[in-house]
């Protein structure tokens, strides 16, 4: 523990330094967020904050999902907001669940680190899910989202592997 207190206040210290008191907070948050210890981003176990995954896709909008309407898939809870979008993501849980896991699709591409996600900053793009930390962080990966969706692809092989 120790050890990961020192790589966290490290990480923040180098950012302060190198990008301001901005950098530090993303950093901050997204190392000491509850995650699970594998490819999805949760919290306390629940992907998408209890978002439901279909409804980025049938109402166009974060839709919070009820406990009652649930699934486990790929290691962590999936809520949804009806009994017919779970059905439908475990019809085609890949066609609904968030690029990268729900890690914040900047983050990766840019600085290869995963990072937490808040639902409402979200974009689909060629039928695909891709959640980011934060309002300015998806200003930032909408300046160039194909070049984003690139590096974010190429590292991501690489940050999952070592997150699981």
């Amino acid at each position: 523990m120790a050890s990961l207190t020192r790589r966290v206040l490290l990480s923040v210290a180098a950012a302060v330094v190198l990008s301001g008191a901005a950098a530090a907070v993303f950093l901050f948050d997204a190392a000491t967020e509850k995650t699970a210890d594998h490819q999805v981003f949760a919290v306390d176990g629940v992907a998408l904050r209890g978002t439901d995954p279909v409804a980025y896709f049938k109402q166009g909008e974060p839709v919070p999902g009820k406990p009652e309407f649930h699934t486990q898939w790929n290691g962590v809870e999936w809520h949804f907001a009806s009994a017919e979008n779970r059905d439908a993501f475990l019809a085609n849980p890949v066609a609904f669940a968030p690029q990268y896991g729900g890690y914040c699709a900047w983050a990766i591409a840019e600085k290869g680190q995963l990072a937490s996600t808040q639902p409402e900053n979200w974009a689909i793009v060629d039928d695909k899910l891709y959640l980011n930390y934060n309002g300015d962080v998806q200003r930032r990966w909408q300046v160039d989202i194909p070049h984003f969706i690139a590096e974010g692809d190429r590292k991501w092989h690489d940050l999952s592997a070592t997150s699981q």
